[in-house]
């Protein structure tokens, strides 16, 4: 089963994370099959690729809360 997550990277006390298109039983910072965003939660800053994310969705991935309030604030944002 496929996941839309977040993978984090970045310095200590300093997160930055990407949005990326993983098998679900992987680790969190394990390899992802496809990066499709970034979120960066001390500037409140992020970017994603709706186009494949909405592609991914209807091959059935999963997303978590997390990713989706991303998505909804960028798509209000967009309006």
């Amino acid at each position: 089963m496929l996941k839309i997550r977040l993978k984090r990277f970045g310095r200590k006390k300093q997160p930055s994370y990407r949005i990326i298109v993983i098998d679900s039983r992987k680790p969190r910072d394990g390899r992802a099959i496809e990066e499709i965003g970034f979120y960066n939660p001390i500037i409140n800053k992020s970017s994603i690729n709706l186009i494949q994310a909405k592609k991914r969705i209807c091959q059935g991935a999963q997303i978590t809360k997390k990713v989706q309030q991303i998505i909804n604030q960028i798509k209000k944002e967009n309006q």
